[in-house]
């Protein structure tokens, strides 16, 4: 198994493009590391991993400059073909091996039970199939296995609720990616049947005007059962 990707693997079941939304998100994401606090998000969210780890949906590879060097692989799904040409660029600056491997999280191309870890990272709003996604990912894990999660979704009053739904059946999702505001991903994890930890709720950016965007949650849960 290649412990670090130069480019791609070639696999076209579970790509998509959507280059307008691929750029803009890379602009966004990076200015947010520092502007809006994610680098110390980031750092939140994979402290203390440790053995081989699955990221779903690393996006253009922000995540990889914080894996600590207790985890001994990542293999990183990425489905949107610029993200992950980013990604792969990510990889080679990453102090951990990393392989950026295309497909859907419906469908993960790796074997069962093969991975300690896996984080989901701002992934289940644009996620088609969430029930068969973290099914999936069940099937990766180790039993036992750890999930961190980073997910943005419903959240504040009745107004900023209702405007998120309406966001939803309209122009959000098409201008998007696929993203969805008005999930629950805590409950999605609950009715996936994974055992949850402690999580907590945060705002993006922390300072500065509540946008449908900014309700998130960081998390802990782990798949039922113990390693043999």
């Amino acid at each position: 198994m290649p412990l670090r990707s130069a480019r791609p693997r070639s696999m076209s079941r579970g790509c998509v493009h959507h280059p307008f939304f691929a750029r803009c998100y890379a602009r966004v994401s990076v200015a947010a590391e520092s502007r809006a606090g994610m680098g110390a998000v980031r750092e939140r969210l994979l402290a203390g991993l440790s053995g081989r780890v699955i990221e779903i949906g690393a996006g253009n590879g922000l995540n990889f400059a914080h894996y600590p060097r207790t985890v001994s692989e990542v293999v990183a799904i990425e489905p949107e073909r610029l993200l992950r040409q980013m990604a792969v660029e990510a990889a080679l600056r990453a102090d951990v091996p990393v392989d950026v491997v295309p497909g859907a999280a419906e469908a993960l191309p790796v074997k069962s039970e093969a991975f300690d870890a896996a984080v989901l990272s701002l992934v289940l709003c644009s996620v088609r199939d969430v029930p068969r996604a973290l099914g999936e990912l069940q099937r990766v894990l180790r039993p036992g296995g750890e999930l961190r999660y980073f997910e943005h979704g419903a959240g504040g009053g009745v107004l900023m609720r209702s405007a998120q739904r309406v966001l939803d059946r309209t122009v959000w999702p098409p201008l998007s990616g696929g993203c969805h505001l008005s999930r629950e991903p805590v409950a999605a994890l609950r009715d996936a049947g994974f055992e949850l930890g402690s999580h907590r709720r945060l705002l993006m950016p922390e300072k500065g005007p509540r946008l449908p965007t900014s309700y998130c949650v960081l998390g802990t849960a782990w798949r039922p059962g113990s390693q043999e």
